[in-house]
């Protein structure tokens, strides 16, 4: 991931978090890049990733997008009594399935596992995890009759870090997001064979 300017003047204990997911090593199929915080607290930080099939020309969005998502760090001391902590992590991530994925009725639960196991393969220790994972079936009518039907499988999930290595939570959404694209896990020492 290339190094970013910090957004923020935070206190320390915030920019340093910050400083932590820029440091992040994510899997190159991935396009990270740092934008501006959603409506929410100032002491935040936030990514958008991308996962594309290898193909597409640069800045081409669409069918050639495998996955999307969005990760945001928030800071509030405030708060460490509801998210036990002081930080607390909220992620979504979206990826079109096929049809037969789509409707297996195990989909949702399996969406959630992919991202707990992510977690856990990266060494990033959580607590007060909470989440929804849905199937979106959308069909063409009239002049999009021919589209047919499209289903995406999307998950909003939060989670409250239990150290301060941030990093390796990024890391793991991250590779978690790869999992939604379809891609193959990457363990140390193997080379995922892609179209990148």
């Amino acid at each position: 991931m290339s190094a970013v300017t910090d957004l923020h003047g935070g206190p320390g204990r915030f920019r340093s978090a910050s400083a932590s997911l820029r440091s992040a090593r994510c899997r190159p199929e991935i396009e990270l890049t740092e934008i501006p915080v959603p409506m929410g607290p100032s002491d935040a930080v936030a990514f958008a990733a991308t996962v594309t099939d290898g193909t597409a020309s640069i800045g081409r969005t669409g069918p050639d997008e495998l996955a999307t998502g969005r990760f945001i760090l928030s800071y509030d001391p405030a708060r460490r009594h509801e998210w036990n902590g002081a930080f607390r992590i909220v992620t979504y991530v979206k990826a079109q399935v096929e049809r037969e994925l789509g409707h297996d009725e195990l989909l949702a639960s399996v969406a959630w596992s992919w991202l707990l196991e992510a977690l856990d393969r990266n060494g990033a220790a959580y607590t007060r995890e909470g989440g929804t994972a849905s199937r979106v079936l959308a069909e063409g009518f009239g002049q999009l009759a021919d589209t047919g039907e499209v289903i995406d499988v999307e998950l909003r999930a939060s989670w409250t870090p239990h150290d301060e290595e941030f990093g390796k939570h990024l890391e793991a959404w991250a590779d978690m997001v790869c999992t939604f694209a379809g891609l193959p896990p990457v363990s140390d020492g193997i080379i995922s064979l892609t179209g990148r």
